[in-house]
């Protein structure tokens, strides 16, 4: 656990390609896919937050939740209003880990990873990437990019990889481990996932 870091599971998606599932709470080897995120975060952190627009009661058993925290933006907005959210209810932390609720298989050094590249870059931002594709939603921000997330958001753009070039954004590099990234976005990649699970 590292001191004056927080950690963010965005589960705020509307969960479109899995028949409108809240897909942090889909069953994946026998516990919502937010318990196996949850896991392997919390170590990571000194604290976790979540993102939710539905369902806080169940979520707020694995964290303290926020929803979308620009209400005149509009609901289901896309995750950077999640992390938005996150980065004010972790204003007293210097780092955000930002995570998807739909990566259950994450590396027990994220964290560690994401912030050490930003932190050799000078970079106030971080994010994943695996065998040349990018997991742009995985990330470690600095806590101090809240307003400027905020303009961006209010200029109208949702673009997280747009965003992250113009807060000046590094790659961290996690070629060893690119299973580490598998989204669960359908039923099919679903049961690719539970067969991962049973390995």
């Amino acid at each position: 656990m590292r001191a004056g870091v927080a950690g963010l599971i965005l589960a705020g998606g509307q969960g479109a390609r899995m028949n409108q599932q809240d897909k942090g709470l889909v069953l994946l080897h026998g516990q919502p896919m937010v318990a196996h995120v949850a896991r392997r975060l919390a170590p990571q952190v000194g604290q976790l937050i979540i993102s939710a627009n539905r369902h806080q009661a169940r979520y707020a058993q694995y964290g303290q939740v926020v929803e979308d925290g620009e209400p005149q933006l509009g609901a289901f907005q896309g995750p950077l209003l999640g992390i938005a959210a996150g980065l004010a209810a972790a204003a007293q932390d210097d780092w955000l880990v930002v995570v998807p609720c739909d990566t259950p298989f994450l590396p027990a050094d994220l964290a560690a990873r994401l912030i050490g590249a930003a932190e050799s870059a000078r970079a106030p931002l971080a994010y994943a990437a695996a065998n040349g594709q990018r997991h742009s939603a995985c990330m470690a921000v600095r806590t101090a990019l809240l307003s400027d997330l905020r303009a961006y958001l209010r200029g109208g753009d949702r673009k997280v990889g747009l965003w992250q070039a113009r807060a000046g954004g590094v790659e961290a590099r996690f070629d060893d481990a690119p299973d580490a990234f598998m989204n669960v976005n359908t039923p099919e990649e679903l049961a690719v996932a539970e067969r991962y699970a049973s390995q």
